[in-house]
């Protein structure tokens, strides 16, 4: 099961390194891809999810649910370029990786503020990418594949418990490495 793990983990180095270059059509499938083509935003809405999975309670939806509607209004306002933004969601993969290993014990306000940093971040890349006649459709397609990213993150900590624990800081690990990667290629 490790071994299946490390590699999944590992073959999203072969991804492109950000999925901020811009793509070609538009409409639900469209929208619905993309969070997957970029390792930054893989890895940041797995560990949101993952993180509000293992702060449990009331965070198990309060994290998530901030992160889509904070990513939603950043991608709809996204009128021009935030300067370093690639530097920034390098950062955040990194400070995702420090949360995640560390078992990140932060208070709930923290917590919601942390989510809601990091994915106007994501939210902004996606709206800077997504073409102006896109239409709605694009958009709820890229929500919902960043919901079902940021529910495996939970049901991978909330879930299964046993594999959670050793996962945990390996996760963040390559968290930070992915992180420390994205920052020197975006450099």
């Amino acid at each position: 099961m490790k071994k299946y793990l490390l590699g999944t983990l590992l073959s999203l180095f072969s991804c492109s390194v950000f999925a901020h270059s811009g793509h070609g059509g538009s409409g639900f499938f469209t929208g619905f891809s993309h969070p997957f083509l970029g390792m930054d935003h893989v890895l940041v809405m797995l560990a949101i999810g993952f993180w509000a999975g293992k702060a449990g309670g009331s965070a198990r939806w309060q994290l998530p649910l901030t992160f889509l509607i904070v990513m939603a209004v950043s991608a709809v306002l996204a009128i021009s370029r935030l300067p370093a933004l690639e530097l920034a969601l390098a950062g955040s993969v990194m400070a995702m990786g420090l949360l995640v290993a560390l078992n990140g014990l932060v208070p709930r306000s923290m917590q919601l503020l942390i989510t809601a940093v990091v994915a106007m971040l994501h939210g902004w890349a996606h709206g800077i990418e997504l073409p102006v006649a896109a239409g709605s459709q694009m958009v709820v397609g890229m929500l919902l594949a960043t919901a079902l990213l940021l529910g495996l993150g939970a049901l991978l900590a909330a879930r299964h418990r046993y594999l959670s624990q050793p996962l945990q800081p390996l996760f963040g690990g390559v968290l930070l490495l992915a992180g420390s990667h994205l920052l020197v290629a975006s450099l």
